[in-house]
């Protein structure tokens, strides 16, 4: 086997790992989102919780959203490097998720990670240093987690960050010059957008694009966008209980979780998905939220609040429609999972 053929090997290992420690934050964090938000009711800033008790619930539900990244980049480093890779990559997982910069950027799961990979690897390197024996002691747990945060850390909010907070402004203004003049093309964009990253920038630019038209009175826009925020875990949802041989068992127990945080429209439901089959989730569900928001928008569906999923159904213009469009968003993706993703056994045969 090739040097390049084991690093994507390693690789692949370490996204496995890190989705498998992720995988209770999100089923913790997923329920309790959903039994507190199904609680509330749909207002101007998106679902009102007025229960004391689920406002509480809903900051642990909250809590374990925000631990879900961190602990996937952290895990993916421990699997290239061991133990010295976990916290760098915890912080540097939590700093992917966390608005930076003037233009509040966060690039979400798949930015936790690249630098959860780059943590790993610059770790290795870092164990390799040839130092004296009095300071090799502390090289795990003072210098080099200290290095390895600093210099990516930095890197990130200099080098990357930057540039992509241009990208999405660029995108806003793109998006802008289509608004009235073609609406199904509006339509697949922020559907796709929406799907891409669940909850990185290019999410998050679709819905500060919606929210501004919102502002204007329009509501269009924002009616694809809460269609297609709902696809993604509802198509991985669906694809479980249909297809459970193309899925491990961690995975089959996403199933029920994943689908009321579709109902609630949390997109971020798919994640542990998307990162452990990135080359088959990704276009499945990118391709299904596209064509649900295009759908959305030729047929005049309006979501009146800032939030998606049925649950939001009450303050939809065209619900029909609304429903219709995320039923055949979720149906096309589920379509495309069941004829490219193999049974898990076929899988675990080439490996």
């Amino acid at each position: 086997m090739s040097k390049v053929n084991l690093i994507l090997k390693d690789i692949q290992k370490a996204f496995n790992t890190g989705v498998s420690f992720m995988l209770p934050a999100v089923v913790v964090g997923g329920i309790f989102l959903a039994i507190a938000l199904s609680s509330g009711e749909a207002g101007q800033n998106g679902m009102q919780i007025t229960n004391k008790f689920m406002k509480n619930l809903n900051d642990l539900g909250v809590i374990g959203f925000t631990m879900m990244i961190p602990l996937l980049s952290g895990y993916i480093a421990y699997s290239l490097a061991g133990k010295p890779g976990i916290v760098p990559g915890m912080i540097l997982g939590y700093l992917a998720n966390t608005p930076v910069g003037d233009e509040a950027i966060k690039t979400g799961f798949l930015g936790a990670m690249i630098l959860g990979v780059a943590s790993g690897y610059l770790v290795c390197w870092c164990k390799t240093w040839k130092v004296p024996a009095t300071i090799r002691t502390i090289m795990p747990i003072l210098i080099i987690p200290i290095f390895v945060t600093f210099v990516l850390g930095m890197f990130y909010i200099y080098v990357v960050a930057q540039p992509i907070g241009f990208a999405m402004n660029w995108l806003v203004s793109f998006l802008s010059s289509l608004q009235g003049s073609s609406a199904i093309l509006l339509g697949l964009i922020i559907g796709a957008m929406t799907a891409v990253d669940m909850g990185g920038p290019i999410n998050k630019t679709a819905t500060a694009f919606t929210l501004f038209l919102m502002a204007e009175g329009i509501y269009g826009p924002n009616g694809a966008h809460r269609i297609a925020v709902a696809i993604p875990p509802l198509a991985m949802a669906i694809s479980v209980f249909i297809d459970r041989k193309k899925y491990s068992a961690e995975e089959r127990d996403l199933g029920f979780p994943a689908f009321f945080m579709g109902l609630i429209g949390i997109t971020e439901g798919a994640i542990p998905f998307a990162a452990r089959d990135m080359k088959r989730v990704l276009p499945a569900i990118i391709i299904g939220s596209a064509v649900g928001g295009a759908l959305g928008m030729m047929n005049g569906v309006e979501t009146l609040v800032p939030h998606g999923g049925l649950i939001v159904l009450p303050a939809v213009n065209g619900k029909l429609w609304f429903f219709l469009s995320m039923f055949i968003g979720v149906a096309i993706s589920v379509l495309i999972l069941h004829f490219t993703k193999p049974n898990i056994e076929q899988t675990d045969s080439n490996v």
